[in-house]
């Protein structure tokens, strides 16, 4: 029900019952109107009708109970059931809960949009009660009051403080030291804990903190996509950015240039890193920690969902002695995964590995990993001339970006060394052009180069809320979906569920296109091809685009077609 039909009706039923006039009915409207109010508070505001009459007579319209909120006391734990932000965008007040139903006082119980929110926001059913919303505003301010006290206890609830544990480097400036003891006795060391552990516990692979001008907002990034969790008190603003700069060991005088830290925390038996990055922006500095949890971590690649030829050809290049394995794809898309699943694979006592990353995300068991630092002369170029006297069997490039890079990495793959490394490019074919157009030989790439993979990552369709579904053919039509395609395939979605936050989504797939580079590739790589003529070649030797390789994962159920067209091209 609109919020204007609404009032239409409730001014009818009062002018019927004798309870206004129409001329008081019609400044009532007047002054909701200008006050952005509805029409009940402005009639109790111009005095020409009380609260508790109205409740009464709200009650009897919409056949619910009403309630006196000055007669009831409600329990803190249940006030935290909805958060604040939400108890005021309805104008609603959580008052008790008996087994799965939550009783909440509302202004107008027929707002079904509400009434869904609240459902999703506590997983409680909702048993709506009628109040007056002057008297409701005031308990609002009253319950919601005290808000960081609030948002601690709040996030104590998520976990135990004696299961996070920061930790220490040994060797720590005395100043520091004596900070952190400052800070370790506010409210906001809680709140960052709090605010790290349920990250972590959700499976989250980001976390943004974002100051605006009267606002901070956090947000979390969960399978590729970030959601709004929270608004922390403004006045936290100061404190939040200094505890997280002070466990990064970043300088948190220094507010006008980006800074790089990690932290490691200790959560119950495990440790979890968290790459820091901070950023000026002109309400004060956006923090976004990455979270890399190994635990979360699969490096079987055998459950990665290659299609069969594609993780034979994967497997046979990884497993060649010397040769070039390149990984493609935009940043986020899993490529640092996929060569660390690879090099898990070929990790034994016979051979050395070495790897060149910027940053190290991972700590990999017996791979002897450099962190390459530009700033101190350590870049990408000087550390692979240090390997080649190192003896290396496999070498790991964290990114191929220059000529330079390029040049020592090819050397290495055709003087006996298995090379893999990644490459900004939107798919496989167009791999071999970049390296050529940075400077490369055509004759050279052509011979150190074993295979290309293009990725991407899509959302994975929730198992519990997967339904059939429906696509208009003027959406097909614009995919350029392929007709017979349509007819033999069941499209899916998921509905949303308390599993999967509503989102009809839970987890993430990749989707790949492996380019093995045969005879006739090396050929035409030879003669300075272009990208469609590499592509044309590799397609009919039985290599699936990035987009058929999503088809095939939409007609298996196991992701939707809006998340493949998002995230592939057709190929013309």
């Amino acid at each position: 029900m609109s919020t204007r039909l609404a009032q239409d009706r409730l001014g009818d039923l009062l002018l019927r019952e004798g309870l206004i006039s129409q001329e008081q009915l019609q400044k009532a409207l007047a002054e909701a109107r200008t006050g952005g109010t509805r029409l009940g508070s402005a009639l109790v505001k111009l005095g020409f009708l009380q609260e508790e009459e109205l409740t009464r007579m709200l009650a009897r319209y919409y056949r619910v109970p009403a309630v006196d909120l000055n007669r009831v006391e409600v329990d803190p734990k249940i006030i935290r059931l909805v958060p604040g932000d939400v108890a005021l965008k309805h104008l609603v007040l959580p008052l008790r809960r008996v087994g799965r139903t939550l009783t909440v006082a509302m202004v107008n119980p027929t707002d079904l949009g509400a009434i869904d929110d609240l459902k999703f926001v506590t997983r409680f059913e909702i048993d709506p009660v009628v109040v007056g919303e002057v008297t409701l505003r005031q308990h609002l301010e009253q319950y919601y009051d005290g808000t960081e006290d609030r948002m601690t206890e709040i996030l104590s609830d998520l976990f135990d403080e004696a299961d996070v544990e920061v930790v220490e480097d040994e060797e720590e400036e005395v100043s520091v030291a004596a900070l952190r003891e400052q800070v370790d006795a506010a409210p906001v060391v809680r709140f960052i804990n709090g605010l790290l552990t349920d990250a972590v516990n959700k499976g989250v692979s980001d976390i943004h903190i974002e100051p605006f001008e009267k606002e901070i907002r956090v947000r979390y990034r969960i399978d590729g996509a970030l959601q709004e969790v929270l608004k922390p008190p403004f006045k936290m603003k100061a404190a939040l950015t200094s505890r997280i700069k002070i466990l990064a060991d970043l300088n948190i005088a220094e507010r006008r240039v980006p800074q790089d830290g990690r932290i490691k925390l200790r959560m119950r038996k495990k440790v979890v890193d968290f790459r820091v990055s901070t950023l000026p922006v002109i309400f004060g500095e956006k923090i976004v920690l990455r979270i890399l949890d190994k635990g979360n971590l699969t490096f079987d690649l055998l459950k990665f969902g290659f299609e069969p030829k594609a993780e034979k050809d994967f497997m046979e290049a990884i497993a060649q002695p010397y040769g070039m394995v390149l990984v493609t794809g935009p940043t986020g898309s899993g490529k640092t995964t996929t060569l660390y699943s690879a090099l898990s694979k070929i990790n034994t006592e016979e051979v050395n590995i070495m790897t060149a990353e910027d940053p190290v995300e991972y700590n990999l068991h017996g791979i002897n990993q450099v962190l390459v630092r530009t700033e101190i002369g350590m870049s990408f170029a000087n550390a692979l001339r240090a390997f080649l006297r190192q003896d290396p069997n496999i070498i790991m490039v964290g990114e191929i970006r220059d000529l330079e890079t390029g040049g020592i990495s090819i050397k290495a793959a055709l003087t006996g060394h298995l090379v893999l490394s990644t490459l900004h490019t939107n798919d496989a074919p167009s791999t071999v052009t970049r390296l050529i157009d940075m400077g490369l030989e055509p004759f050279n790439v052509a011979s150190a180069l074993s295979l290309v993979t293009a990725q991407r990552l899509v959302r994975r369709i929730c198992t519990d809320c997967k339904a059939a579904a429906t696509y208009p053919e003027a959406y097909l039509e614009a995919a350029r979906i392929p007709r017979d395609y349509v007819k033999e395939t069941t499209f899916y979605k998921g509905k949303g569920c308390d599993r999967c936050n509503g989102s009809g989504y839970r987890g993430r797939q990749g989707l790949y296109e492996v380019m093995a580079i045969g005879s006739r590739l090396r050929k035409l790589i030879m003669a300075e091809a272009g990208t469609d003529a590499l592509r044309e070649a590799a397609i009919e030797e039985g290599m699936l685009t990035l987009r058929m390789d999503g088809l095939k994962k939409v007609s298996a159920g196991i992701t939707t077609l809006e998340e493949v067209i998002k995230e592939t091209a057709e190929v013309q």
